[in-house]
């Protein structure tokens, strides 16, 4: 239901080489994707006609391929406008606000991220989040606009390829200026919450506090890696949890836990150009931030 059409013209160096070779080399695509390309009539061309991936190709040849969705996704447009940081053919960023769910049931009318996006891009294609953000949590959020830029941003999702910065307002101080909180962890069992855990997943947090006054501390947070819950489970556990997170021993200071995705650089997995934006602080927490005398 979304086109998108990727287009190589055949280098010197890659005369000879075959179809296929071309397809999981310099434009990426998965094999799996590769052998559903295959099921599509006229989805690989070379030159304008039909192509089978083990076909040669030589040097000044155009290959195509159609990479676009074909199904219809679960989301019924709906919800909130949307506050875009960067768009382009195959990216959406966007600066998502609080108490909205990135899914949920948004056919029983509950706002949601993905039928905000569907509306958005009056599409019926499957909704593609790359860096999920909980419920109340605001700020930059990644979406790709087809699968195959989807795979190819979950390949580098928690890498140096892909950085996320966050700003959370804590109760209390960690225990350094700076540092790395690296505890694994797990599903507390029966419940929707996670706890550090020996035998958990491994887990690692970056942070620097950035200013501190009245018992609430504003820190920057780097997460190496993006386990449910991660950032608010890593600072309870340091002992300074998010104000607002009730889940996790942060009172009820605020309305939602007060985290902030504040800043995303990625590489772009087509062009290699770097892309940053920055995701101003939401109201609600220069409000909290103000009230202690933080300057931001």
């Amino acid at each position: 239901m979304s086109a998108r059409t990727l287009r190589l013209t055949v280098s010197p160096e890659q005369d000879g080489r075959r179809v296929r070779s071309l397809l999981q080399g310099p434009l990426g695509l998965s094999a799996g994707l590769v052998t559903r390309l295959k099921q599509r009539p006229g989805a690989v061309r070379l030159n304008g006609s039909p192509a089978r991936t083990i076909d040669p190709v030589r040097a000044g040849d155009t290959l195509e391929v159609d990479v676009g969705d074909t199904r219809e996704g679960v989301f019924v447009p709906g919800g909130p406008s949307l506050s875009i940081l960067y768009e382009d053919e195959d990216l959406l960023i966007i600066d998502k606000p609080a108490g909205i769910a990135v899914h949920g049931r948004s056919e029983r009318g509950e706002p949601t991220i993905g039928a905000a996006v569907a509306r958005y891009l009056d599409t019926a294609a499957p909704f593609h989040p790359v860096n999920r953000l909980d419920r109340g949590t605001t700020g930059a959020m990644c979406a790709a606009k087809n699968g195959y830029m989807h795979d190819r941003l979950r390949r580098i999702l928690h890498t140096e390829a892909f950085r996320r910065e966050y700003l959370a307002v804590a109760r209390g101080t960690p225990p350094e200026s700076s540092g790395a909180i690296d505890l694994p962890l797990a599903r507390v069992p029966g419940e929707k919450k996670f706890a550090p855990h020996p035998d958990g997943l491994p887990s690692l947090t970056r942070y620097e506090l950035l200013a501190s006054s009245g018992g609430v501390s504003l820190l920057r947070l780097r997460p190496e890696t993006g386990r449910t819950h991660q950032i608010r489970v890593h600072l309870a556990a340091a002992g300074c949890p998010i104000l607002g997170d009730r889940l996790y021993g942060g009172g009820s200071g605020a309305a939602r836990p007060l985290l902030h995705s504040f800043a995303l650089e990625l590489v772009h997995p087509l062009s290699g150009e770097v892309i940053s934006v920055a995701a101003p602080l939401p109201a609600d927490m220069r409000e909290v931030l103000s009230a202690h005398e933080i300057v931001v």
